[in-house]
């Protein structure tokens, strides 16, 4: 059975459809059908149900990832520890936030393929909640508060954040004192979060309500600018914001509970040698960055 072929089904697999596991393999369609028809002639069953929304498993090629997905792990890692030492090849696939994932993760990344020039970075800047394992990512970097999930993390770095509004806004509406002053403000989200904010020595959660919602942070940035309400914004997105007196911090007796920096990977025994080298890289780095904690 050819590695490869064995390859091209899990990527497949994972990703729905052949053109979007040719996309993570990054090569044509046509070489990933060729490797999924000699696959399946191989076993002699068929894994895959081609359909015109793309590729359904059947019930053997259901079966059949699961095995197939454990062995392409043992090669990675048998391929790794053969590697010279300091040594690192292949693909490294990252998901990283928009909000300020270009000046402050970006140049890490850079380093990382400046140090191990074989090694090919591909990194995907969004601020949506991407699938590490539906879109075949190796990890990610997320930063604030973690949501349960059976992904594996490791906090790189702090974060450090504040509620702010615009000069203009607090004139107009008040700057509230208390949380439940604060529920009844107009706030600024990225979806239906929740807030954490510390009360005392307690940390406490509220439920914010407001009509203008994005899912990047310099755009929320700029609405509570402009004046339409409440933010929850890291520190290294609104600093100048603050500096300049665009925006001005509020509720500071009941500021939010430190957060983190953080890579997040999909659950295995061991975590790939180029995400340990990925990890240990942001913390060197990110421990001299000023402007997120």
């Amino acid at each position: 059975m050819d590695v490869e072929d064995l390859i091209a089904f899990v990527e497949v697999a994972d990703a729905g459809g052949i053109s979007a596991g040719a996309r993570r393999l990054g090569v044509s369609k046509s070489i990933v059908s060729r490797r999924l028809f000699r696959l399946e002639a191989e076993l002699g069953v068929q894994l895959l149900a081609r359909t015109t929304r793309g590729a359904a498993l059947t019930e053997a090629g259901i079966t059949f990832r699961d095995h197939a997905a454990k062995v392409r792990a043992e090669i990675d890692a048998a391929k790794e520890t053969i590697l010279p030492a300091g040594e690192l090849r292949g693909r490294l696939r990252i998901a990283v936030p928009l909000s300020f994932g270009p000046p402050h993760f970006a140049p890490v990344l850079a380093e990382m393929a400046r140090r191990y020039p074989q090694l090919h970075v591909h990194a995907a800047y969004s601020d949506r909640f991407v699938d590490l394992i539906a879109e075949g990512f190796d990890c990610a970097i997320r930063v604030g508060y973690l949501p349960d999930s059976n992904l594996i993390a490791r906090r790189v770095g702090p974060i450090s954040g504040k509620l702010v509004a615009s000069p203009g806004y607090i004139k107009a509406h008040g700057a509230p004192e208390t949380l439940d002053e604060l529920i009844a403000h107009e706030a600024l989200m990225q979806g239906t979060e929740s807030w954490q904010l510390m009360d005392g020595d307690k940390i406490v959660t509220v439920h914010p309500q407001g009509r203008f919602k994005a899912d990047n942070g310099t755009a929320l940035a700029v609405a509570a600018a402009a004046g339409l309400g409440i933010a929850w914004l890291p520190d290294c997105v609104i600093n100048d914001y603050v500096a300049s007196g665009a925006l001005v911090p509020i509720m500071t007796h009941h500021p939010p509970p430190s957060a983190g920096a953080y890579v997040v990977r999909p659950p295995g025994q061991h975590p790939s040698r180029k995400v340990r080298v990925l990890t240990e890289l942001l913390i060197e780095c990110l421990g001299d960055n000023p402007y997120l904690a």
